[in-house]
């Protein structure tokens, strides 16, 4: 059963003292079930930090469920470039975030579920979460044969993925966080997590790509609304409490006080790409040159999504070389961003105004090196 989550009928959740008092509430005793009413990844992802930061959850877990419009969500310790097709989830759209857990990297959809089990530390338990949602996948389908794994993924008929995990574990609380494949665009999920970056040198965790399969090409019953209602239900069941999925807006400051700067720091290019670990790129790429082509090369070292050192390389008689340190020097500071090297771009060529032909082998260096970013 959906209900608001209203202030009017709930009593107040056991928090932390720097919570104000009109702050969150709970209408059970040993348990909650929240929904999302938001699609966007930013506030979701911002509630489930802001429930661990400042709700006590001694004896009150919550289970909370949530969507997202399509975007790609990175692990805490991971690197974009690596991981996704920046070039066409900007062409598409399609919004890029980094949670707060770690993990590996996960298209998100509205036909991909998102659930986040909400404990202490002494009973966070993931094994323990994946057999609850084996437990109510099968009670709405007793054929399904899904199981966890050691990597605490669920596979679907012993070969394909439809969950992957991740978590947050602190000083008193934890979280873990898993998807459910039900009916995910799968040619966008392919598409959109395939790096086209090459020459990339990182300590950045990788993603381990899978086989994966949405439930509702196995079951057309096993649409996201039953199997959401089904995983309450079996968490109800469990913890003995009410099957009622409180609906909560995340963008609701009075509801959780402090949320929307929460918000604005996971949209922040500084936590997005500035978080990335030291990586390089070490790359070439040809630019046409009377009847023939010359092999520019390009090293580039990046620090907190920055450019340290910039290093490219071409012939001095197709570039100067002064013309080539010039350009060398400008990117060094500047953000790993076709939209930072346009504007670089830009400023350069008014610096010699006159010199079309100058103009052109700039812009055929600059448009090779957004190719990159």
């Amino acid at each position: 059963m959906l209900i608001p989550f209203s202030m009017k009928s709930c009593f107040r959740f056991l928090r932390h003292h720097k919570v104000p008092t009109a702050g969150f509430r709970n209408p059970a005793t040993h348990g909650l079930i929240l929904q999302s009413i938001s699609n966007d990844v930013y506030q979701n992802l911002a509630i489930e930090d802001w429930i661990h930061d400042h709700v006590h959850l001694e004896g009150k877990p919550i289970l909370f469920l949530w969507r997202n419009s399509p975007c790609v969500v990175i692990g805490r310790h991971q690197n974009p470039w690596q991981e996704c097709n920046l070039h066409l989830m900007r062409r598409e759209g399609v919004k890029l975030a980094r949670r707060r857990s770690g993990g590996g990297t996960v298209y998100h959809d509205m036909g991909n579920i998102n659930l986040t089990f909400f404990t202490t530390k002494s009973k966070y338990d993931r094994m323990e979460n994946l057999k609850l949602i084996v437990r109510a996948l099968n009670t709405v389908q007793p054929q399904l044969d899904v199981q966890p794994t050691k990597k605490l993924d669920l596979l679907l008929d012993g070969q394909f993925k439809i969950s992957g995990t991740a978590s947050k574990i602190g000083r008193i609380a934890a979280y873990h966080h898993c998807t459910l494949l039900c009916s995910t665009d799968r040619t966008a999920l392919s598409s959109l997590l395939k790096s086209p970056y090459q020459g990339i040198k990182s300590n950045a965790t990788p993603s381990i790509p899978s086989v994966v399969k949405n439930l509702l090409e196995k079951d057309p019953t096993l649409t996201c609304e039953v199997l959401m209602n089904a995983i309450a239900a079996e968490y109800a069941a469990d913890h003995q409490i009410d099957n009622h999925i409180n609906l909560i807006n995340p963008a609701d400051e009075t509801q959780f006080p402090g949320i929307n700067s929460q918000v604005k720091e996971l949209q922040s290019w500084e936590w997005i790409y500035g978080r990335t670990p030291k990586f390089s790129v070490n790359t070439t790429f040809h630019v046409p040159y009377e009847q023939a082509h010359l092999e520019i090369q390009v090293s580039i070292d990046v620090k907190n999504g920055r450019i340290e050192t910039c290093d490219i390389k071409a012939p001095d008689h197709w570039l100067p070389l002064e013309i080539g340190n010039k350009l060398n020097s400008s990117f060094i500071g500047s953000k790993f961003c076709p939209i930072e090297t346009t504007l670089l771009t830009n400023i350069l060529l008014r610096t010699c105004p006159d010199d079309q032909h100058l103009h052109s082998k700039w812009n055929i260096l600059c448009e090779k090196i957004r190719a990159i970013m």
